[in-house]
């Protein structure tokens, strides 16, 4: 599934808010009577779920450089 599919405003949401989306959506699903309707609400749960795996990741490829960079400066600095 590609998250192409979700509404263009996730994909400018932060991690937080992603998740606190993805909570609204388990509860509507948790409350739902009739789980016929509710296969968009878990696809579309499936989808975001995917966004927040892919943004999570690059946050951690960011943090690896950031630390590596800073790391870096301080073995420059003892040299």
């Amino acid at each position: 599934m590609k998250d192409k599919n979700l509404p263009n405003d996730y994909n400018s949401l932060s991690l937080e808010e992603l998740t606190t989306e993805a909570n609204k959506i388990i509860e509507e699903l948790e409350n739902q009577k009739d789980l016929r309707n509710s296969l968009d609400k878990y696809q579309n749960l499936i989808k975001l779920n995917n966004l927040i795996e892919k943004k999570f990741q690059m946050n951690i490829r960011e943090i690896n450089e950031k630390t590596k960079e800073k790391l870096s400066k301080i073995n420059h600095k003892k040299s």
